[in-house]
């Protein structure tokens, strides 16, 4: 299946590159098959900026005879003396191509080429991949060959590029798509929403934990606060929970101001329903212990104390599209949804973090203390709730009596 010549590598990747159906199979191939032209490749970069909360962008690095190796740059990276030292720097600002013979003198005054130099590299161009909407981003070529490239060589790699640069946005933009969507909707979302269900009523039936919690006193601290505090707040309480949901299986779904819905799906895949219950517990147990190290630096003071209550119940959720017009929303609904939010309004009252109903209770074994019977609006029958015996809640006060939280 390899290259054997520069035009069958065109045609390759014109035709789309169907043989790779991952980006690192797509480096790898096009890497095998730019060497099988005769081009005595070491090390090949590709760089691309991308949409993302926490990345600035992506890097595929492949080396001869050791495959492709995927990383990322964080946001403020670009302003470091090691970006702005190195070459790409100046393809992504300006454009232009890069070429250093790493043998002639003074090549190593840069840093980076002293460091791959010293790995025995001869030779390097970094090129611009010039996408269809203006923006810039580069791949660099790197030899170990006792002559570097030949000027034969640089024009075939320069004649490939366009190709290779529609490619690469292909890729660019798929990934983009499915990072968005991630990062918005969550990853199972996501790939529902990219292979096709977008139709409004689009739905399917979910067995799974819900997890629905809510930050304490969020009212009187927003009206403090300044905006930009009560975000930074949020953001802050927020990693506090997501990093464990998402470590523990779950995903969440939304964010409803400083509330937060997560499912963790109960399958055949995912485990059973006391392995994912267990799983839950520990990610509960996670976030309140993070919740109750968490402080906020404001103007003179540290804000410190947090406290936040959350349900945990186990039911059929119906998960898709609903919305009005041309908006949607992709969320879970459904009465376990709505009784999962009854609870966690009762955690305020009965002055405890963590409570779960029955049904969720009775799948885990973690020394729960029975709370009563509760009615719950909207419900006929009432409920009864359990917490745990180590609530963190229970340190900051008194629990509210089962009288006073109209038990019947």
């Amino acid at each position: 299946m390899q290259a054997n010549s520069l035009q069958s590598l065109i045609d390759w990747l014109v035709g789309g590159a169907r043989s790779a159906s991952r980006v690192d199979q797509f480096m790898l191939e096009t890497c095998e098959r730019v060497v099988a032209c005769g081009i005595p490749l070491w090390r090949v970069g590709v760089f691309v900026r991308t949409l993302h909360p926490n990345m600035l962008g992506r890097n595929f690095v492949w080396r001869k005879g050791e495959g492709v190796v995927m990383g990322a740059m964080a946001h403020g990276e670009q302003e470091s003396d090691q970006y702005l030292s190195s070459p790409l720097a100046i393809v992504f600002e300006q454009g232009q191509e890069v070429r250093k013979r790493l043998l002639d003198a003074g090549a190593g005054n840069v840093p980076f080429f002293a460091e791959i130099r010293g790995e025995g590299a001869t030779d390097y161009i970094a090129l611009p991949l010039l996408m269809s909407d203006g923006t810039i981003h580069a791949v660099s070529w790197i030899t170990q060959h006792p002559g570097g490239f030949s000027e034969a060589q640089l024009a075939d790699l320069r004649l490939m590029m366009p190709h290779l640069t529609r490619m690469i946005e292909i890729w660019l933009l798929r990934r983009t798509a499915a990072g968005l969507l991630d990062n918005y909707v969550g990853a199972r979302a996501g790939a529902r929403i990219l292979a096709g269900q977008i139709r409004r009523g689009h739905t399917e039936t979910m067995h799974a934990a819900i997890w629905l919690s809510d930050l304490r006193g969020f009212t009187p601290l927003s009206d403090r606060l300044s905006s930009e505090a009560v975000v930074d707040v949020l953001n802050t309480y927020f990693d506090c929970q997501v990093p464990a949901i998402l470590n523990h299986g779950g995903e969440v779904l939304k964010f409803m101001g400083d509330g937060l819905l997560a499912v963790f799906p109960i399958t055949g895949k995912e485990g059973d329903t006391e392995t994912v219950c267990k799983r839950v517990l520990e990610a509960a147990r996670e976030c309140s212990a993070n919740v109750a190290a968490m402080t906020y630096a404001y103007e003179s003071e540290t804000l410190r104390d947090f406290r936040f209550g959350l349900a945990l119940h186990i039911g059929k959720v119906l998960y898709g599209n609903i919305g009005g017009g041309d908006r949607l929303d992709f969320t879970c609904i459904g009465p376990a949804v709505n009784l999962a939010a009854r609870i966690e309004k009762m955690t305020s009252r009965l002055n405890r973090t963590v409570l779960a109903s029955t049904v969720f209770a009775s799948h885990v074994d973690a020394g729960w203390t029975d709370l009563g019977l509760f009615s719950v609006a909207g419900f006929a029958a009432p409920e009864r709730v359990y917490g745990l015996p180590d609530d963190a809640a229970l340190m900051n006060g008194s629990p509210a009596s089962a009288a006073s939280a109209s038990s019947p």
